[in-house]
């Protein structure tokens, strides 16, 4: 039988397909089940096409389809967020030209990257914890609604009044879309990757959470280390809290 084209695509299709069931399964703690999965798509294969039972065949094709509703009912979140982060990689393009023309299309401008900058810098200082979030692309409305709508000017005395310890609107999430601060005390989705380390708190876990579920960038200052990190597409990192400017700026307001 000669292997053409058409069969390398689909080998590499169903690859790409067994690597991001992988990857789902393993951010959500049953990598194990993505094995046993696995281990009976094997098993069926091999009754149906290799040793050919009819009847076992059609046993095994019942628990498929029966297996493939459950899991879709029992994932549903992690699915909806790897369809929503493939979704986010594929308007990439378009959200580089959009961030460059901030003042257009309602974004941050230089002033507001300022007051963001420097109310992190000084809580950074004083160890005051904090869990900022700046929309992109994707809508945060329905965040944005657990919270107290306060749609106010981007100013870091605000935004360090809001954090503040004991205030009523220090613990959750502050939202900023469209150049304004839209809504503070927010709850975000808590992030049940097992390999995020110990040393993270819950604020780290809710902005990586919304990472994961959204392109929204959001900042975070620990009020155990003074440390400021960045979550945005799935991913966490530790920066200096001056290198928030760079990005959140494109290069052309930098001068």
């Amino acid at each position: 039988m000669f292997f053409g084209f058409k069969d390398l695509v689909d080998i590499l299709l169903v690859a790409l397909l067994l690597y991001e069931a992988f990857r789902l399964l393993r951010t959500s703690g049953a990598v194990n089940l993505f094995w046993g999965i696995l281990a009976y798509v094997g098993l069926w294969f091999l009754v149906s096409f290799v040793l050919r039972l009819e009847l076992t065949g059609a046993v095994f094709n019942f628990i498929g389809s029966a297996g493939a509703v459950a899991l879709v009912v029992i994932f549903q979140e992690e699915i909806r967020g790897m369809f929503s982060r493939i979704g986010s990689h594929m308007s990439n393009a378009q959200q580089i030209v959009r961030f460059r023309q901030q003042k257009e299309q309602g974004y941050l401008t230089k002033a507001q990257v300022h007051q963001i900058v420097l109310a992190c810098a000084h809580m950074s200082d004083n160890k005051v914890g904090a869990l900022i979030v700046i929309a992109v692309e994707n809508d945060l409305e329905e965040y944005e609604q657990t919270g107290e709508i306060i749609h106010a000017d981007i100013s870091a005395r605000m935004i360090e009044n809001i954090f503040f310890k004991n205030t009523p609107l220090h613990d959750g999430a502050l939202i900023i879309r469209d150049g304004r601060l839209q809504s503070a005390a927010c709850i975000l989705p808590v992030s049940k990757n097992l390999q995020i380390p110990k040393h993270y708190g819950l604020r780290h876990r809710a902005a990586l959470g919304l990472a994961e579920k959204s392109d929204a960038l959001c900042i975070i200052v620990s009020e155990e280390t003074g440390k400021v990190s960045i979550a945005q597409d799935g991913k966490i990192s530790t920066i200096k809290p001056f290198a928030l400017a760079e990005i959140l700026l494109p290069k052309q307001q930098q001068q």
